[in-house]
């Protein structure tokens, strides 16, 4: 029997694949990927042609952890992710991205950083 947490990953991986077979990032067209823990938000600009990741922000940093709090995954947090992965990108040339929610639900967090992203100047 399985326990719950394994099939919750497995139903999670399942999402991911199914959503990974359609979304793939170009040299022209990259792909930004969010990542969530039960404690930091991660952002990347990847280009699949090559496997190169051009662009990387996390809210796992020193200049992010100025409070005292337990867990940065929250929707604050995940504005100003987005508006830095937006600024990083523009930085890199980068004007138009593929959105990978990674299998999670675009609602909340990862609904914050996109939009943030898209107020930065990121076009998806």
């Amino acid at each position: 029997m399985k326990t719950v947490s394994s099939q919750k990953t497995v139903r999670l991986n399942r999402r991911r694949m199914r959503i990974r077979k359609r979304v793939t990032g170009t040299e022209a067209r990259p792909r930004l990927t969010v990542y969530k823990s039960l404690k930091h938000l991660y952002a990347q600009v990847v280009d699949d042609a090559t496997g190169h990741t051009l662009v990387s922000v996390t809210t796992n940093r020193k200049a992010i952890k100025t409070d005292d709090k337990k867990s940065f995954a929250n929707i604050v947090h995940a504005k100003v992710l987005g508006a830095e992965v937006a600024a990083k990108a523009k930085e890199a040339g980068i004007e138009t991205v593929v959105f990978d929610r990674n299998g999670l639900p675009y609602h909340g967090v990862v609904k914050a950083l996109a939009e943030a992203a898209r107020e930065g100047g990121l076009k998806f």
